[in-house]
């Protein structure tokens, strides 16, 4: 099928090969992997990490070089990531999703898509990525996809569940396949584990009642219907610069508290939904994803688990105050609130009644009530930037890696995920799925923090040749 992407009309996947890919590890016995309660709260929603990489420096080698490197390489990353080579299955007796652990093959997919790179729209991710990753069935615990482009450039798609990994999780089995691919081992300290047992709930389970007001069950009497949430949103590629950030840290601290690039950033998003919202509404709402690997230190054992954990291991916070007050309040002040927000939780608890409140509520699909659109306006903010991923295998590093992903709720409110650029340069990605109106002043704001993606801030090479949009 022709499409019409930012001046190329072209874009479409022709699938070269696929097949399964299993570890090499014959002495790995087969198992069921019961997943954990945390798992168990996004369940199953398809994510991927998406990189893009320019066509490779001499002497790496060209396309043919690149699948080679799967080819040879992925049996022994499933060797260390053994569960990503089996099945998501569902358990007849309890209903609940579990991994059956026997080997069945990870997924590699060749594609070829015919176009240059930098003829893709990157500001529009409908337009632009979403056509470039390929389907996979919903029992695949791992599809890698590569797909290679007419400049010589590719993508690699690493493709799985969410129930079996988050963010963190994601970005290690990308690093350990660059470490892999360059020295043919992983260090100990790379080594993961997917030893689920470490949340186990207590006896009696115990939790705060503010949980049931936090999750709301997945019914369609709950949601707003499928054309108001498709129409509500649109998906943009951002990119924001080293000193754009340093700038809004400058603003954003005071009185000897400098604050986190999060805290900034989120400050100026949280001022920036207030103006939009304006008057429609006295109140708005801000919410993060926050990590748990570092937040959970009741034990030093606990402390050296969480360091390699592949499984899920977030939790969401989220505050709501006055737009008035939003608008109104110096970005510092909008800062310190951020900041406050996502340090109040006790974590070691929260994380413990987290795991008890969904051992009481396991027969039912939730989501997080800010989440659904209902009630004041939400924009919520996951940060991927302290995740240091390696996306050099040998043929240089990604132009771009960023997470994607679907979600089986249907949601309204606004979302963003935030990514390093592979480089360390100190600038970040933006995914984001948000309302036109708060996109529009994104876009139109005299700061210009927020820039649309394009091909020559990726550093891709320009297409041969152009054609006019239809």
């Amino acid at each position: 099928m022709a499409t019409s992407i930012h001046g190329c009309k072209d874009l479409h996947v022709r699938i070269v090969s696929q097949r399964l890919v299993t570890a090499s590890d014959i002495s790995i016995e087969p198992h069921v992997l019961a997943v954990s309660n945390l798992d168990l709260l996004p369940q199953t929603m398809q994510v991927a990490m998406f990189c893009i990489y320019p066509k490779p420096p001499p002497p790496a080698g060209d396309f043919a070089a690149v699948v080679a490197s799967f080819e040879a390489g992925l049996p022994s990353l499933l060797d260390h990531f053994f569960p990503l080579a089996g099945r998501i299955v569902t358990n007849p007796s309890s209903g609940l999703p579990e991994v059956h652990c026997n080997n069945q093959g990870a997924e590699l997919a060749i594609g070829n898509a015919g176009v240059a790179l930098a003829s893709l729209d990157f500001a529009d991710m409908s337009a632009s990525l979403g056509r470039v990753q390929l389907a996979y069935g919903a029992d695949v615990a791992l599809s890698v996809q590569v797909v290679s482009f007419a400049c010589g450039g590719f993508t690699v798609a690493w493709s799985t569940n969410h129930l079996l990994v988050d963010g963190c999780a994601l970005s290690s089995l990308v690093s350990a396949w660059s470490e892999l691919a360059s020295s043919g081992a992983l260090s100990p300290g790379s080594r993961p584990s997917h030893d689920r047992a470490v949340f186990r709930p207590r006896a009696a389970p115990s939790y705060d009642a503010a949980l049931d007001d936090a999750f709301t069950p997945v019914r369609a009497e709950r949601q707003v219907n499928v054309l108001t949430c498709e129409q509500s949103a649109v998906g943009r590629l951002y990119y924001i610069e080293a000193s754009g950030i340093a700038r809004l840290r400058e603003a954003a601290s005071r009185d000897g508290r400098r604050a986190t690039r999060v805290e900034a950033v989120s400050a100026y998003l949280w001022k920036a939904l207030a103006g939009v919202v304006g008057a429609a509404d006295p109140r708005c709402r801000m919410g993060w994803w926050v990590d748990g690997r570092r937040r959970l230190t009741s034990s030093p054992e606990l402390r050296a688990t969480m360091r390699n954990y592949v499984g899920n291991v977030t939790t969401f916070v989220v505050r709501e105050e006055r737009v008035e007050e939003v608008v109104q309040a110096p970005l510092s002040d909008v800062a310190a609130m951020v900041g406050e927000a996502i340090a109040a939780p006790a974590y070691d608890e929260h994380f413990q009644e987290l795991v008890d409140w969904v051992e009481e509520h396991k027969a039912e699909r939730y989501t997080e009530t800010a989440g659904l659109g209902l009630g004041s306006p939400t924009m919520t903010v996951s940060s991927f930037a302290s995740f240091r991923t390696d996306t050099d295998f040998g043929f240089g590093r990604a132009a771009m890696a960023i997470p994607t992903g679907t979600s089986a709720a249907r949601l309204c409110a606004g979302f963003m995920q935030i990514a390093a650029r592979p480089g360390d340069d100190g600038s970040w990605i933006v995914t984001t799925f948000l309302w036109p109106r708060l996109a529009a002043a994104l876009e139109s704001d005299e700061q210009r923090v927020f820039r649309p993606v394009t091909a020559e801030y990726l550093g891709l090479s320009a297409p041969q040749v152009r054609h006019s949009r239809l």
